[in-house]
This record gives C-alpha cells, sequence and structure tokens, in this order.
C-alpha cells in the first residue's frame, strides 16, 4: 500500500537561514525513511535561499489562499497524512484536507507556539516579564482550536508542553 504526505509549508525550506528549515528537512527525512510518498505545498513564494525538495525525491506544488483548486488538487493526492507547517496553515488548509480527505491523519507541526513567541515580544517591547494575561489573547485561541481540530500536535519543547497542559 502506498503511503502519501502532503505538507502544507508556511514557506519553502530554507535550512541554511532558519531553525525551523532545518526541522522541516528533518520531518520529511523521518517520513522517508517510512517510505512516504512526499508533496510539499506552500502559497508562499520561493526564495533563493529555498532548498530544492525536488533533488530529494519530494514534489513541489505551489498552492494558492482561498482558491478551490487546491480541493481539486488534494482530491487527486488523496493523501494519507497532512502535515500543517505552523496553525496558520491549517487554519486556511485544514477544513478543505478534512473535507476532501477524511481519513486523512492531520498534524499540526507547531514549530514554536506562536501565542508564546508573541507574549513574549509584547512583553519585550513594553521591557517586563511576560505574565499569563499576554498568554491569553486570540492568537492563543486559534493556535489552540488548530491544536484541537488536529489528530497529533508536534511540540517542540516540555516548556511548551506543559504550558499547553496546564
Amino acid at each position: 500500500m502506498s503511503k502519501t504526505l502532503l505538507i502544507i509549508g508556511f514557506v519553502w525550506p530554507e535550512p541554511k537561514s532558519s531553525a525551523a528549515g532545518s526541522r522541516m528537512m528533518q520531518l520529511i527525512e523521518v517520513f522517508q525513511s517510512e517510505e512516504y510518498h512526499i508533496t510539499f505545498a506552500s502559497p508562499c513564494a520561493k526564495s533563493d535561499n529555498a532548498f530544492n525538495l525536488e533533488s530529494i525525491g519530494v514534489s513541489q506544488v505551489s498552492i494558492e489562499l482561498n482558491n478551490s483548486s487546491f480541493d481539486v488538487f488534494i482530491k487527486k493526492l488523496n493523501p494519507n497524512v497532512a502535515l500543517f507547517d505552523r496553525f496558520m496553515m491549517e487554519e486556511q488548509f485544514g477544513w478543505r484536507v478534512e473535507q476532501a480527505c477524511p481519513n486523512a491523519v492531520r498534524i499540526l507541526d507547531t514549530e514554536d507556539l506562536q501565542c508564546l513567541r508573541g507574549a513574549r515580544e509584547f512583553a519585550l517591547k513594553q521591557n517586563r516579564e511576560m505574565t499569563k494575561q499576554d498568554l491569553l489573547g486570540d492568537l492563543a485561541k486559534r493556535e489552540i482550536a488548530a491544536i484541537l481540530r488536529c489528530d497529533l500536535s508536534l511540540i517542540i519543547s516540555d516548556y511548551e508542553m506543559d504550558l499547553l497542559l496546564n
């Protein structure tokens, strides 16, 4: 039985210029070791630093936000697994994946919790320590909703896992 993975990336992986790019390449490697056929799709324009995924046997597809062409694409691909790179990609495409491929396992790779990053940045700009209240905004609600809609979420740090659990 053929195993197919669709990765919907916020950006095209740039392993030489970002930790997120290196992590994405590690995830691709793990799925390849399990013999998945992988397609990486992104609505983002490719930069000169983007890794050529085709050089390692990963198909590359440009997709559009809010466009029914994605529905045709996802139905034809019919992946067993859909991995969303950051919650924003799950917000944009998760419902379309669920509608077209209801049996696909949906995985959210948080990269870093965006709500934690936002709360830390907000507190830093105000030259103070981050508080619990900083974490309770709309960004956190959106991110947690995406986590709850997926079958599995990849959380990078123990601190983030503890924050979500408590």
